[in-house]
């Protein structure tokens, strides 16, 4: 009788169920990018407008094609008007959040780490957050007058408030466990300001950076609209009481382009900050 074991069919069952390759069960809670799809949904809905307008059923004074917006927008920019608008804009924007930013970056630190700012401040930001910043352009040109000034400041006004609460509120979900740490080793207070609570808030920062940067972008249109002869927003004004619907229509997709930029921008800086994430 030999004797080498032979395994039973049982084992044996349980030695190819070890070698046989687990599928990948975690795929529905990591969806991946798909350009076609984007691409696709993008095109469809153009080609459907385009046909409808080229076959009449719609009237191009209420809604133009594709076609002639491109147009449109195409003599903006051989003609030099969009770029006329848009820098003016650009520079209303740049200097409004980069005030506001600022503050409310100093601000919401200071909030966030001392105990008297916080018992005065948030109470006040949080009361005058909500209150639509454009309603406040009236007052502003009363006191600063209809130029350059009151619109930057509108701007500031409407990204210092929720950029003082994203920075506040990231401050206070670093973990208190690493400031403890810190502190045990002796870390100057400044130091574990420097390289633990504001590496730590920075992705809060960052989103309302990003929260920010879309709500500059509507107010200096609103801005533009109501006391402005130029930028994007009076522009778009004049066009509309004009029923130049094709070039009301452009200013519109210079817009969307301009806020798909700017996300972009805090996209990239967002990347650039947080590798260690």
């Amino acid at each position: 009788m030999s004797d080498v074991a032979v395994p039973e069919p049982a084992d044996r069952m349980a030695d190819q169920r070890a070698l046989t390759p687990v599928r990948f069960r975690g795929g529905g809670f990591s969806p991946s990018s798909s350009r076609a799809s984007t691409w696709l949904a993008l095109i469809v809905p153009i080609c459907i407008w385009q046909a409808a307008c080229s076959l009449g059923w719609v009237s191009p004074l209420f809604l133009p094609s594709p076609m002639a917006i491109a147009a449109a927008l195409k003599a903006m920019i051989v003609s030099g008007e969009l770029w006329r608008h848009l820098s003016i804009s650009l520079a209303r924007i740049g200097l409004g959040w980069l005030l506001g930013t600022a503050t409310g970056v100093v601000v919401g630190l200071a909030m966030g780490l001392f105990t008297v700012a916080r018992a005065a401040g948030l109470p006040m930001v949080s009361a005058i957050f909500p209150i639509p910043k454009i309603a406040l352009l009236p007052l502003l040109i009363l006191w600063l007058g209809i130029g350059e000034t009151s619109k930057v400041v509108t701007i500031a006004l409407g990204v210092f408030f929720p950029t003082a609460l994203a920075v506040y509120t990231g401050v206070g979900a670093v973990p208190g466990n690493l400031i403890r740490m810190a502190q045990s080793f002796e870390v100057p207070y400044f130091d574990i300001v420097r390289k633990v609570i504001l590496p730590g808030a920075l992705p809060s920062i960052l989103g309302g950076f990003r929260i920010s940067a879309a709500i500059a972008l509507l107010l200096v249109v609103s801005a533009e609209m109501i006391g402005a002869d130029s930028g994007i927003g009076a522009f778009v004004l004049q066009a509309g009481n004009l029923m130049q619907t094709d070039q009301l229509l452009a200013g519109v997709i210079v817009l969307s382009l301009l806020g798909l930029a700017i996300g972009k921008v805090v996209g990239l800086l967002e990347n650039r900050l947080l590798r260690w994430r």
